[in-house]
């Protein structure tokens, strides 16, 4: 028989103890982060559910709206990973509540999925999300001018793709020149060969072009004056970071880019993201990087 697992005696570390070892294995498998969901206030925004931005069932999103906010808050249009085979908004309130607790006008948007698409339509999608974003900034109390576009892991590369390649935006009647930024955490930014059998079906392998790598548009791509804010855990074992989030900040600051990076300890490619959640934030700084560099004003 195993001895039990010692929680420490004073109540409101144990409870806090007790919520961060139930979390723990949902986080680490990777499995749907509806339980951590449960830890968010409710008290810090507002949510605007369900909005279209296409007429397909997946185009659609959920909005968290600041409390109190002044007119003009930055606005951030969020992805989630998931290889681009699975995901759901529902999974990130805590995500857009962490961000709008912050003043942060925040769209966690649903994509159309493999193997019902391939590359590119999830980025078109992606696209769509971010037009609508823009069209409806006023309306949500954010400000056009401060529209950036973030994500996690399959979710990061859908933001760097629209930052990096205009052919996406272009399609919207829109421009990456009317970002502000764009943040990407532990994104796959260079991919090939592909060896992930979901990721093979969501790319067409082995017929992907190099063009659908963010690395690809680094050296001479659109967004040479964006802000890009890079995060990636040190030990990472799913998207490695050297040769995606460090190689891709060398390559954006090679060009001028102006790139804030930082890898953490104490997270792996999972735990980064679910650092946004109330009680897993002493595990890296996530949130607060991420909120800083999304209300700065550029200068």
């Amino acid at each position: 028989m195993h001895s039990p697992i010692p929680v420490p005696s004073n109540p409101p570390n144990r409870r806090r103890w007790l919520t961060l070892l139930g979390l723990a294995p949902l986080l680490q498998a990777c499995s749907p982060l509806r339980l951590i969901n449960a830890t968010v206030p409710s008290n810090t925004h507002t949510v605007l559910r369900d909005e279209a931005y296409g007429p397909a069932e997946r185009q659609r999103m959920d909005v968290y709206q600041p409390v109190g906010t002044a007119p003009g808050a930055p606005m951030a249009v969020f992805f989630y990973g998931g290889s681009w085979s699975s995901g759901e908004r529902a999974d990130y309130k805590f995500v857009g509540e962490a961000l709008a607790s912050r003043g942060i006008v925040t769209v966690i948007a649903d994509y159309r999925l493999s193997p019902e698409v391939r590359y590119p339509v999830f980025l078109q999608d992606c696209a769509l999300a971010v037009r609508w974003a823009r069209d409806n900034a006023q309306r949500l109390g954010a400000s056009p001018s401060r529209l950036f576009v973030s994500g996690h892991s399959a979710g990061a590369y859908n933001a760097a793709m629209l930052a990096l390649d205009a052919r996406w935006l272009t399609e919207v009647n829109m421009q990456p020149a009317e970002l502000a930024g764009w943040a990407g955490l532990a994104g796959p930014y260079d991919f090939l060969p592909i060896g992930i059998p979901e990721v093979q079906l969501a790319f067409n392998w082995p017929d992907t072009p190099a063009s659908s790598q963010p690395l690809f548009h680094a050296p001479a791509g659109t967004g040479l004056k964006h802000r890009v804010l890079l995060l990636a855990a040190k030990s990472d074992t799913a998207v490695n970071p050297q040769r995606n989030t460090m190689a891709l900040a060398q390559a954006l600051q090679q060009r001028g880019t102006p790139v804030e990076l930082e890898l953490f300890d104490r997270v792996n490619h999972v735990t980064l993201i679910g650092a946004m959640a109330p009680p897993l934030r002493g595990l890296a700084p996530v949130l607060d990087r991420l909120s800083q560099f999304l209300l700065q004003r550029p200068t």
